[in-house]
């Protein structure tokens, strides 16, 4: 999404590369929204909407409101478009083809792991919120439950990378591009930094964990601060 080293554009220009979020985070953002927004129609930016699958689980859910999606990728934007309408767009300069103010409802899922300049990035969110517009933002969580074991242990933790080239120290196999990697504490700091009032945190598990190591990821979306996804509904200040 944001300017980045021709690695990193060849990562995110590579048809094998993964632009898809977990059907389960996408179908529990919906939710949140769709609580949040109430019955009238709404207009909703999805940043970052990689190939449109997240907007397509939730097209349901979010039937009544108005989904338009914005990403840096354009084979991401060529597959985005059998679901939802989508332009290509940045968040760095020149910024979101959004008007200021004009959104009701940004969603912003896994893509804030990916980026060099995060503040910039959420300054623009705020930009095209109008005041009062809710920000539903999803990321990996650095800490949680199984990562705490992996740090114990000299282990690389799940979702960091120390290469573009491949996978080294930790389990996995699939090079995403992930610069940056957040706890729950860092983010109930980092976004009222950025003029956003944080309304819950809850959590999402990982579609990608071992099918017998499930329930218990489920179990820690309970906790939040355990969980393998982070989900954070905040809202931009009426007051700035």
């Amino acid at each position: 999404m944001s300017a980045a080293p021709s690695s990193l554009q060849q990562l995110y220009e590579n048809p094998a590369t993964p632009v898809a979020s977990g059907a389960d985070r996408s179908r529990r953002q919906a939710a949140v929204l769709a609580r949040a927004l109430g019955p009238l129609p709404s207009t909703i930016i999805d940043v970052g909407c990689g190939d449109g699958s997240a907007a397509g689980t939730a097209a349901d859910v979010l039937a009544a409101h108005r989904v338009v999606g914005v990403d840096w990728s354009q084979d991401a934007l060529r597959r985005a478009s059998a679901h939802l309408t989508a332009v290509r767009g940045e968040l760095t300069d020149p910024g979101l083809p959004i008007a200021t103010g004009a959104a009701d409802a940004v969603l912003f899922s896994e893509v804030i792991e990916h980026l060099v300049d995060p503040d910039a990035a959420l300054d623009e969110l705020r930009r095209v919120l109008r005041p009062g517009g809710h920000l539903l933002l999803s990321t990996p969580n650095l800490a949680a439950w199984y990562n705490r074991g992996l740090l114990l242990a000299g282990v690389q933790p799940v979702f960091s990378e120390v290469s573009m080239r491949g996978i080294h120290g930790r389990p996995g196999s699939q090079v995403v591009g992930h610069l940056r990697l957040y706890t729950a504490r860092a983010l109930r700091s980092m976004l009222p930094a950025a003029g956003f009032d944080i309304v819950r945190i809850t959590g999402a598990p990982y579609h990608d964990v071992p099918r017998p190591l499930r329930p218990l990821d489920r179990l820690a979306c309970h906790a939040p601060s355990l969980a393998s996804i982070l989900l954070v509904h905040a809202r931009r200040r009426k007051d700035d």
